[in-house]
């Protein structure tokens, strides 16, 4: 089992910048993949960004040059640094975590607001 406990969503203008974090705990060391959804309002959860273990990125189209997502394994943590938010970056960010069975595991969201 592994448990994802998301924080640091909020209210921020056009523009601005916020850092997701997400702790894992539990069975961490059966990770290989790690990352997070986001589901707008009334629209499907889509990828943003994921991490595998050994560091490979991966971004959806319309955040990439803007979201950084990295790791601190010290930490058993995982972060999104977003830039240049856009009131279409407005959502619910989910945390996810899938390991080696390809079990898939989720934490219960945060929520970002971007204000135009």
């Amino acid at each position: 089992q592994v448990q994802l406990v998301e924080s640091g969503g909020g209210l921020v203008q056009f523009g601005g910048s916020l850092r997701l974090s997400c702790a894992v705990s539990g069975n961490v060391f059966s990770i290989y993949r790690m990352g997070w959804y986001r589901q707008p309002p009334g629209r499907q959860r889509e990828l943003v960004a994921d991490i595998t273990r050994d560091g490979t990125t991966n971004y959806v189209d319309s955040v990439q040059d803007r979201f950084s997502i990295s790791r601190d394994n010290a930490k058993n943590t995982i972060y999104l640094q977003m830039h240049s938010l856009k009131p279409t970056d407005t959502a619910v960010y989910y945390c996810f975590s899938r390991n080696v069975l390809d079990n898939l595991y989720w934490g219960r969201g945060t929520q970002v607001s971007v204000a135009s």
